[in-house]
C-alpha cells in the first residue's frame, strides 16, 4: 500500500526529485536587476529565444540601463524589441514601467527599501503588468520572497494530482504557506517547474520517459492499467 503524503510533503518531494535530476538552474538568465525586469515584460506571450534576440538588440545599443532607455522614443524602442512579438504593445508597457521606475530615481536600493507587498500593489497598477510579470520582477530582480505562478505550474501540479485552485493568488498562497518564506527556494523551484514542463510535461506530455511517474496521477490514470 502506498504511503499517503500530505500536499506539503508531496510538494517538497517533487522539488527534491526535480533538483536531483536537473540540478540548479541559475535563474533568472540576466546580468543585472534591470535586465531581469525588461526580460519579464518581453517574455509575455513569446519564447525566451525571441526575448534574447530583443535583449541583445538593446545591449548592442547600450540600453540595458533604465535612465538611457527612458530617453528613447517608444517607436524606436519598438523596432529594437521587434523579435519578441507584440513589439508596439510591449514597448508601451516598458515605457509605463519606466515611468514608475522614475519615481524611485531608477534606483534599485530605493525600491528594495519598501515592502514587497506595497511594491506588488504598485506594479499591478502599471498598465500591462499582470501578476505573473509583477511577481517575476519582485522575485528575480529584487529577491523578494514571492512565488511566481504560471501556466506551467498549473499544468504540472494538476497532472501530479495536487488539486490546485484556479485563482492565481490562492495557488501562490498554497506554495508560500507550504514552502515558507524563502526566496532562494522559490527561485529554484519555479525555474525547475519551467524546465520540467519544457522537457517532459509538455502540452502533449512525454510520460513514458518521465522520472516523476510514481508521483503522477495523470500517468497512473492514463497508462497504468
Amino acid at each position: 500500500m502506498e504511503e499517503k503524503l500530505t500536499k506539503r510533503e508531496k510538494l517538497l518531494l517533487i522539488y527534491e526529485k526535480l533538483y536531483d535530476f536537473y540540478g540548479p538552474q541559475y535563474w533568472w538568465p540576466a546580468n543585472n536587476w534591470f535586465e531581469v525586469t525588461i526580460g519579464a515584460i518581453l517574455t509575455q506571450n513569446t519564447s525566451w529565444k525571441n526575448v534574447e534576440k530583443a535583449i541583445n538588440n538593446l545591449k548592442s545599443n547600450n540600453l540595458i540601463n533604465p535612465r538611457k532607455l527612458y530617453t528613447i522614443e517608444k517607436t524606436e524602442l519598438a523596432q529594437m524589441i521587434k523579435p519578441c512579438g507584440f513589439y508596439n504593445l510591449k514597448s508601451e508597457r516598458i515605457k509605463n514601467f519606466l515611468e514608475w521606475l522614475k519615481k524611485y530615481d531608477f534606483d534599485e536600493l530605493k525600491i528594495k527599501n519598501k515592502s514587497y507587498i506595497e511594491l506588488r500593489r504598485e506594479l499591478l497598477k502599471i498598465k500591462g503588468i499582470g501578476k505573473e510579470t509583477a511577481d517575476s520582477i519582485l522575485l528575480y530582480a529584487f529577491n523578494f520572497p514571492v512565488f511566481v505562478v504560471d501556466s506551467y505550474t498549473k499544468r504540472l501540479f494538476d497532472r501530479l494530482g495536487l488539486g490546485l485552485p484556479e485563482d492565481y493568488d490562492e495557488i501562490q498562497e498554497f506554495f508560500e504557506a507550504s514552502l515558507g518564506k524563502n526566496e532562494k527556494l522559490y527561485n529554484e523551484y519555479h525555474a525547475l517547474i519551467v524546465k520540467h514542463s519544457k522537457e517532459f510535461c509538455k502540452k502533449k506530455p512525454n510520460c513514458f520517459d518521465c522520472f516523476l511517474q510514481s508521483e503522477c496521477n495523470f500517468y497512473k490514470k492514463e497508462f497504468r492499467r
